[in-house]
């Protein structure tokens, strides 16, 4: 959506392909990072973005075997916004579709499923799709997959993908919100749990965090074992746990960390977590998927608009992109396998979990929780918008 308003701004004939017939799906990426801000700012629609209703996060830490740790602060990110805001993500689809609806080459079609690519002599020229009138056809001078991590552009593409593993699974829930819950704990770690907890305002978007194909045995042991697994995970939960009427209050989403080698192919290219499916792990998929997608218009609309793109200026996408993706992931993956899998495996004789010392070191100086908050709030080479605006 966000490529697709950047390329009508510029003048770019585009069409956006949305397979549902509405956003109202619960997306759980819901954090809005300083980054996306500020390139809502660039644009000239953050002051309405925000007035759409939200939380802010202004600093958060977690508890480690019920051992409160302070770990980021955003009061010193060097952007006009230094909170990250938790907006869900069907309020921001909608907001940007409303907006792009103004350019007139831009044109979005709602309950478009792609079903597969067309290609003419090893080149992509074009999408099938079904529609609510019944089977269609588009030709386009270039496809983009921003379908996510279960990409049928991707997988229709025959694009490579390296796998780099994850040993976690998540499961999410939604619990009610009351007053004196408390805030700026995301994370709770103790022996063989973690939960995570997002405000959602009125409610508790919550994950828990499980072993790599562990839902079987969270199934077989039951509901009201799950419940007091969370009741102790989340003490402040224990009162409404009960919520949770059955397992169909609760979903798997399988964790994936991967990245396409080759991001594309003449006639197509792949962007966000069609090209490198993220972790959950802190909430950086959206925003890196942004950054793509102006990075993507940066390089590229100019060229579209006039028809001059090449085989080869595809590939600027990836290399401008992947230096990012690679640290993420490389830090999500640290942190999945010395921290969430230790903590999650829940073996025999497993040891006491206790505050690393560099968690200790954050929580002791207020200064140095500046620095993961801009690593958190900005990323690793942040995109400004430098497209041009056309007619």
């Amino acid at each position: 959506m966000m490529l697709g308003y950047l390329l009508g701004r510029a003048g770019v004939k585009t069409l956006v392909l949305e397979k549902h017939s509405d956003f109202l799906r619960d997306f759980r990426g819901d954090t809005v990072h300083p980054s996306t801000l500020q390139i809502l700012q660039e644009l000239g629609l953050s002051e309405d973005f925000l007035q759409l209703p939200h939380s802010e996060i202004r600093a958060f830490g977690a508890e480690i075997n019920n051992t409160p740790v302070k770990i980021a602060d955003f009061e010193h990110v060097p952007t006009p916004f230094k909170f990250v805001a938790l907006m869900p993500q069907w309020d921001f689809l909608n907001f940007l579709a409303d907006r792009a609806r103004q350019f007139p080459c831009l044109k979005i079609m709602m309950s478009a499923q792609v079903t597969s690519l067309t290609e003419t002599a090893g080149r992509v020229v074009g999408v099938k799709m079904s529609a609510p009138d019944g089977p269609l056809e588009v030709r386009a001078d270039l496809v983009v997959g921003c379908d996510g991590r279960a990409s049928t552009v991707r997988s229709a593409s025959g694009l490579v993908v390296q796998d780099l593993g994850s040993p976690i699974d998540v499961l999410w829930f939604r619990l009610s919100k009351r007053a004196g819950d408390p805030v700026q704990v995301i994370g709770r770690l103790g022996r063989g749990k973690m939960i995570v907890t997002i405000d959602r305002n009125d409610y508790w978007q919550c994950a828990y965090v499980i072993s790599k194909g562990g839902i079987g045995r969270i199934h077989a042991e039951g509901l009201d074992a799950f419940k007091g697994d969370i009741a102790d995970g989340a003490r402040f939960l224990a009162d409404r746990v009960d919520e949770l009427k059955s397992f169909d209050d609760v979903k798997l989403l399988s964790v994936s960390v991967d990245r396409l080698t080759t991001w594309s192919k003449p006639g197509l290219l792949c962007i966000g977590d069609a090209a490198h499916a993220m972790s959950p792990v802190g909430g950086v998929g959206i925003n890196l998927a942004i950054q793509d997608a102006v990075a993507t218009a940066n390089l590229l609309a100019a060229k579209l608009k006039t028809g001059a793109v090449r085989d080869a200026d595809l590939d600027a996408v990836r290399k401008r992109r992947l230096f990012a993706v690679k640290v993420i992931q490389g830090l999500q993956v640290a942190i999945h396998n010395r921290v969430l899998k230790p903590t999650v495996s829940g073996s025999a004789g497993q040891k006491e979990l206790t505050v690393p010392w560099p968690l200790k070191l954050l929580n002791a100086n207020p200064r140095l929780r500046r620095w993961p908050a801009q690593f958190l709030g900005l990323g690793v080479r942040p995109e400004h918008v430098s497209s041009p605006v056309g007619p």
